[in-house]
């Protein structure tokens, strides 16, 4: 099985400076071919991280917000991805846009969001999405289904639609610093453009291209 890759190469002269300007204009395409049913959930991306042991794993988690100061994330702190965060900051992002043969790899370094910043954004989301974050004691084991739904049917008893749901003390966000940034191009024969921003101890980023 395999594609073959015709899109518009990506040169260096037509980089943005830094590597969060060049993403919001990639990801401004991306949510235009979202409206055009072309991609699925744009801002999907897999966050992969590793244990103290340097054991991996992946999943996919949505991209909430993103500026100069990197890509942030929300999710519950005793998630496995969380503790693993705890135990070795190093994580690395991957925004797989296949339909316009296009890639972001980001590698870099988490921090937690401030409490204000968490709850400003957990008090945007959908009422039955607050209460999914006190309903799943996320990676933990379950017996059943069912005890997952008694657990959000009990909260939204207790907190039904129109009032306030606390925010979650287990609960919060990950902005990811970027120390290097790809941007990755599919081009004819294999012959993909990879262009990598690479952070400066000074704040400056340099550009490199790699071979495909």
């Amino acid at each position: 099985m395999r594609a073959h890759y015709r899109a518009e190469g990506l040169d260096e002269a037509s980089l943005a400076a830094h590597p969060m300007d060049q993403f919001a204009d990639w990801f401004k395409q991306a949510a235009q071919a979202s409206l055009a049913g072309m991609i699925y959930e744009p801002n999907a991306m897999v966050v992969s991280t590793a244990d103290r042991e340097g054991r991996p794993s992946s999943r996919t988690v949505l991209l909430k917000q993103y500026d100069g100061q990197g890509f942030v994330f929300y999710t519950n702190y005793d998630s496995r991805k969380a503790r693993e965060l705890e135990e070795n900051p190093q994580v690395a992002l991957l925004f797989p846009w296949h339909p316009m043969a296009r890639q972001v790899i980001v590698a870099g370094v988490v921090r937690r969001t401030g409490r204000d910043e968490t709850a400003a954004y957990f008090r945007s989301r959908p009422h039955g999405s607050q209460l999914g974050a006190w309903a799943s004691a996320q990676s933990s084991v379950i017996h059943s289904r069912a005890e997952l739904e008694r657990a959000y049917e009990e909260l939204s008893a207790r907190y039904p639609e129109g009032s306030q749901v606390p925010v979650p003390p287990h609960w919060g966000g990950f902005r990811v610093v970027p120390r290097t940034v790809e941007f990755w191009q599919g081009r004819e024969n294999r012959l993909h453009d990879r262009l990598r921003y690479v952070a400066g101890p000074d704040g400056t980023w340099r550009v490199e291209r790699l071979s495909p």
